[in-house]
C-alpha cells in the first residue's frame, strides 16, 4: 500500500516537472514567434515608411553614408547666394528649428563662403521636421514671405539667430525688426501662400531619399549630419579640381 503511495507521489512530480517544462516551452515558441511576426509587419512598414522625422548627429571627420550616385537638384526659384555660374553649386535641406542645422550655420556657413566667395553658390530648400518641431513649417513660410520684400536672406539669418523664438508672435516681431511692412508680411503668412511651395519642397526631399536634416549636396553629392568646414573644403577642393 506505502509503495503505490510512493509510486502515485513520484507520478505525479514527474507529471507536474513535464507540465511545467511543456508550459515553459510553449512560452518561449509564443515569444519566439511574436517577434517574428513583429518583424513582418512592424519592420516591413518602418522600412517602407519615410524617415523624414530626424536629426543627423554630427560626425567629426567624415560624411554618413551616403547615395553613391550624384543627384541633379533642380535650383531655378529658390533661394540662393552666390554666382549664379559658380562653379559649385550647394543645395541646402534644412529646418530652422533643428539645432544641428543652427551649429552648421553658425559654424559653417559664413567661413564657407567667405573662403570661396565667387566660387560657390548656396541654395537653400525647405525640409521642416514637422513631427519634431512644432514651429519649423511656418518659420519657412515666413521667411518666403519676407523674400517676397526682398529681405529673404536677412530674415533667415534672423531665424538661425533665434533671439525670440520661433513662434508666431515672434516671426512678426522679426518681421518689423527688418522694418518690413508688417500688413503684408502677415495677410502673406495668414494666407498660407507659401504653404504648397514648402510641401513641395518636402516631397521633393523624401523623394530623393533625404531622411534628416540638415543634408546637403555638394555638385550633386550628398554630405548628410552637421559635418565641419573641413568636409566640405574637401569635397569643394576635388569638385574644382576636375
Amino acid at each position: 500500500m506505502n509503495e503505490e503511495k510512493k509510486t502515485t507521489k513520484k507520478e505525479k512530480k514527474l507529471a507536474t516537472v513535464k507540465r511545467s517544462q511543456f508550459n515553459a516551452l510553449t512560452v518561449i515558441i509564443t515569444f519566439a514567434l511574436g517577434i517574428l511576426v513583429g518583424y513582418f509587419v512592424w519592420g516591413s512598414d518602418s522600412a517602407d515608411a519615410p524617415t523624414q522625422f530626424q536629426e543627423a548627429p554630427l560626425a567629426a571627420e567624415a560624411p554618413q553614408q551616403a547615395p553613391a550616385e550624384n543627384v541633379d537638384i533642380p535650383t531655378e526659384g529658390y533661394p540662393s547666394q552666390g554666382p549664379e555660374d559658380a562653379p559649385i553649386v550647394i543645395v541646402e535641406f534644412s529646418d530652422f528649428e533643428c539645432p544641428f542645422c543652427t551649429k552648421w550655420h553658425n559654424e559653417v556657413y559664413k567661413p564657407l563662403l567667405e573662403e570661396y566667395p565667387d566660387q560657390i553658390r548656396l541654395v537653400y530648400r525647405n525640409f521642416p521636421l514637422v513631427g519634431l518641431h512644432a514651429n519649423a513649417y511656418l518659420a519657412a513660410e515666413a521667411v518666403l514671405c519676407a523674400g517676397d520684400q526682398d529681405s529673404y536672406w536677412d530674415y533667415h539669418e534672423k531665424l538661425f539667430e533665434n533671439e525670440l523664438g520661433l513662434r508666431e508672435a515672434a516671426l512678426h516681431e522679426y518681421a518689423e525688426q527688418l522694418e518690413l511692412d508688417a500688413d503684408i508680411f502677415r495677410e502673406c503668412l495668414v494666407s498660407g501662400k507659401y504653404t504648397e511651395f514648402v510641401k513641395n519642397d518636402i516631397d521633393y526631399a523624401m523623394s530623393i531619399g533625404v531622411q534628416s536634416t540638415p543634408t546637403f549636396y555638394v555638385n550633386g553629392r550628398a554630405v548628410i549630419g552637421a559635418q565641419p568646414l573641413s568636409v566640405f573644403q574637401s569635397i569643394i577642393e576635388e569638385e574644382l579640381a576636375k
